[in-house]
């Protein structure tokens, strides 16, 4: 039989609002790991830009990258009964995304996040609605790959199903982009989900809070996640590059050489996991599919809004074509 979809990418979907801020500064405080976006307090601060982005979120992302890739995608998500909720299917219609499984709630507004920039770095106010969704037994027989992400921290129930779909259809590769409440959520309660993970996609930071540790050596990493299940692993490791491992040989990738600086970061991870995962489902090994990743990040660096820069296949195998001879993965 047919499979009626190359990919169906599960997760919220949300309303974005860029906020490009004019008044600001970035502190280090050594009480905190990471620094502080810090602005005057009860006062009227100037921002520089206001852009709103239809229908992003980490799952539908990549489901619109794919479908520019050229792939037949579906999205399991959840919107409100609302003008934002009409907005997001409306976007799918338009880039190719089917609906078949958006689930409306009700009664309930559709999700809506605050990008705040600042100096190409994003800082992002986010609420994820009780939302219910689609059951993941429709999906039988309509696809062999799915993606999973970003999802609402009250679904750890959905996750457990998602587990057992996984584990009656060992056939079904899935990609797993864990978001901030599915981090929260730890790996022993989504131990169902890592174990039925074909690939994994993790930033260095993640991958160590995932695993409870403070070390981030590379191999230490890949180690233990591959422990947890997943069969192969991609760790990001920012503008320096990217790693990849197949539990018997692993690369380093390094980004797309562009002049250019970023505009905007918001989405490079999307576009980075889009462009790996769509190589694999288009059938290209492993240490190929990985060259597809960092072009479609660093184009969707160079404009505001996660999607704005996700690439048609034909604009990606062109500016693969392009890429100097050392634009390869090393063994490591």
């Amino acid at each position: 039989m047919k499979q009626k979809y190359d990919l169906v990418c599960i997760g919220d979907v949300v309303m974005d609002a860029f906020i490009t801020l004019k008044e600001a500064k970035v502190e280090w405080d050594k009480k905190h790991e990471h620094p502080e976006l810090e602005m005057e307090f009860a006062t009227k601060i100037p921002y520089e830009s206001l852009t709103v982005a239809t229908a992003v979120g980490n799952a539908s992302n990549v489901a619109v990258g794919a479908s520019r890739l050229g792939l037949n995608t579906a999205i399991i998500t959840a919107i409100g009964n609302d003008h934002y909720g009409t907005e997001v299917t409306d976007w799918y219609h338009k880039e190719g995304v089917s609906t078949e499984y958006v689930k409306v709630n009700r009664g309930l507004p559709t999700n809506y996040h605050f990008v705040l920039t600042y100096q190409a770095e994003r800082t992002i106010l986010i609420k994820h609605q009780k939302y219910a969704y689609v059951e993941p037994r429709l999906l039988d027989g309509k696809t062999d790959w799915i993606y999973f992400s970003s999802i609402a921290e009250h679904t750890l129930p959905f996750h457990k199903k998602v587990a057992e779909y996984l584990r009656k259809h060992p056939n079904v590769k899935m990609g797993f982009n864990p978001g901030t409440f599915q981090l929260r959520f730890g790996a022993k309660a989504l131990a169902g989900i890592y174990r039925h993970t074909y690939v994994l996609f993790v930033n260095r930071e993640e991958a160590a809070f995932i695993l409870g540790t403070k070390n981030e050596d590379i191999d230490y990493l890949f180690k233990g996640l591959h422990k947890l299940g997943p069969k192969i692993i991609v760790i990001t490791d920012g503008s320096k590059g990217a790693y990849v491992s197949d539990g018997v040989s692993r690369w380093f990738m390094r980004p797309y050489p562009d002049p250019k600086p970023p505009i905007s970061r918001t989405g490079a991870g999307d576009a980075f996991s889009c462009g790996f995962f769509c190589g694999l489902i288009y059938g290209l090994p492993v240490h190929e599919a990985i060259r597809w990743a960092p072009i479609e990040s660093m184009n969707v660096v160079q404009h505001f809004g996660a999607q704005t820069g996700l690439l048609k296949k034909s604009a990606l195998t062109a500016l693969l074509k392009k890429a100097p001879k050392n634009y390869q993965p090393k063994a490591i």
